[in-house]
């Protein structure tokens, strides 16, 4: 049972408007997510997205090929219905974001760490008006509550379906402030990424690579790219 797949079923997969939104037929067959939802999507940019994935399936669908279909299943199924909560869990990162936390030594990683970090906390104060205070060490510190404040509003800013692709830059990078660059386009996915990987890729450059990490790594940066493209979709007319 190993190697058992869903097998393709139909033979087009077309883009219709429905119900307000957008959705996508295969063969006239209306697609549902897990939940048995209406798959509905705001934007034809984004069911059109999805369309292409169904269509590009061979005879065995593979999900993993799907990454617009699943966010877009877990904005119906999961996020919508627990919205507030998710909005609370993403903008509680700003309590511990990842360009808040930095090492005593060596001094090349300081270094490093500054250049990279310190600009887009600079922005997260100007453009955010959510100045993040800055430690060495992992030990939590307190942070201004006023700035989780309006971090919290910003996060709830996004509808469900932007939300999702919010959520996995969010996770996916450890920092609330890149992820938020990203979304606010002050910051392409492709330069957020090695931001977001400072102390990781410093080790790389100590220690040597390590195969099985680096392919872990290649997944997580795809993952980050689909769902800056996700969060793109979600407001594209």
């Amino acid at each position: 049972m190993s190697d058992w797949a869903p097998k393709r079923f139909w033979t087009n997969a077309t883009t219709v408007a429905r119900d307000g939104g957008f959705a996508v037929d295969l063969d006239g067959r209306a697609v549902k997510t897990p939940y048995k939802q209406p798959l509905i999507m705001p934007t034809q940019a984004m069911a059109d997205r999805v369309a292409a994935e169904w269509q590009a399936q061979g005879e065995k669908i593979d999900p993993t090929t799907m990454p617009a279909t699943r966010a877009a299943n877990s904005a119906i199924d999961k996020v919508t219905p627990q919205y507030a909560d998710v909005v609370a869990m993403l903008a509680s990162y700003g309590e511990s974001d990842l360009l808040c936390y930095r090492a005593a030594n060596p001094d090349v990683l300081v270094a490093a760490q500054s250049q990279a970090w310190d600009p887009w906390l600079d922005w997260s104060a100007t453009t955010l008006k959510a100045h993040l205070h800055v430690t060495t060490g992992l030990m939590p510190i307190p942070q201004p509550a006023e700035s989780l404040d309006r971090l919290h509003a910003h996060v709830g800013q996004f509808d469900p379906f932007a939300l999702t692709g919010f959520h996995d830059l969010v996770q996916l990078s450890g920092s609330l402030v890149l992820a938020a660059a990203v979304a606010s386009d002050a910051l392409t996915p492709q330069d957020a990424w090695p931001l977001s990987r400072i102390d990781e890729d410093f080790q790389i450059s100590q220690w040597g690579d390590d195969e099985e990490a680096a392919e872990a790594a290649a997944i997580k940066q795809q993952a980050f790219y689909d769902a800056a493209l996700f969060l793109n979709l979600s407001r594209s007319t």
